[in-house]
């Protein structure tokens, strides 16, 4: 018996670790780190995953190590940034999508049409949750659950369990924060552009009639005008949602490259 459970927990130990990468990263990504997805089911994903890698995470934690102690705290630690980074990257292109939604309802006049977001936990626009429900078929689309999956495999090649992480990982994931705007802005500038347009033209017409009450007749303008043109921009969300994610696979993948 004593036996059993010392093998028990030589396998515990070689889990545990691998689980808390897989969890990190499944708490952070898109879509399967969201609130709509109990946590329960995030438990069970990392669990069956750091089975599934136990060939490749097998020996790389040197034996004796006790999870509970200093040593072992600081690896746990360890794993939850790698695991966390790597979801979070993935996150940078959804976050576009929600961006998206709040630029278009601001400019549409739909900001004051506010609703529960199950996604999220908290309250909404409308457009950004329509945006982040097609993002997510997007996501699903393509795969992205299995690419998540073999990230979190090679990162275990690249990064192995107590053998640190590359500080520029880090440093690349927060210098490219920045293109979510750009990105989200180069989606947003159609609708953007048509409303101001037609908000001039309002301030044309008002300096030729004042008497006319053009600002009742404006708004309804302006929310016509806006949802045509985001009826454009959504055929090309798809493509350019793959595009985002493209960009954050390869980022990663040079990180994962030896740097000598």
């Amino acid at each position: 018996m004593e036996q059993v459970l010392a093998n028990l927990l030589v396998w515990l130990t070689a889990i545990w670790w691998p689980f808390v990468r897989c969890m990190a990263m499944l708490s952070a990504a898109p879509v399967l780190g969201e609130m709509m997805v109990p946590v329960t089911v995030r438990l069970l994903v990392s669990l069956v995953l750091a089975i599934i890698l136990l060939p490749v995470t097998q020996g790389q934690i040197v034996p004796g190590i006790d999870p509970i102690s200093v040593q072992g705290i600081a690896v746990t630690l360890e794993q939850a940034v790698i695991g966390g980074v790597i979801g979070l990257a993935f996150h940078f292109a959804m976050s576009v999508i929600g961006v998206l939604g709040y630029l278009v309802s601001s400019q549409v006049g739909f900001s004051m049409a506010v609703m529960n977001d199950p996604l999220n936990g908290t309250s909404s626009d409308v457009v950004s949750a329509l945006l982040s429900m097609l993002a997510i078929v997007v996501f699903f689309s393509i795969d992205g659950h299995l690419v998540l999956a073999g990230v979190i495999g090679q990162s275990f090649k690249t990064w192995p369990l107590g053998g640190g992480y590359s500080a520029l990982l880090l440093q690349t994931v927060a210098w490219n924060v920045a293109w979510i705007f750009s990105a989200a802005m180069l989606l947003a500038i159609p609708v953007v552009f048509s409303a101001l347009v037609v908000q001039l033209g309002f301030g044309f017409l008002n300096r030729v009639a004042p008497t006319l009450n053009l600002f009742a007749l404006g708004f309804s303008v302006i929310t016509i005008f806006g949802l045509l043109m985001l009826g454009q921009v959504v055929r090309f969300i798809p493509q350019h949602y793959i595009r985002m994610s493209t960009r954050v696979l390869d980022m990663i993948q040079q990180q994962m490259v030896p740097h000598g």
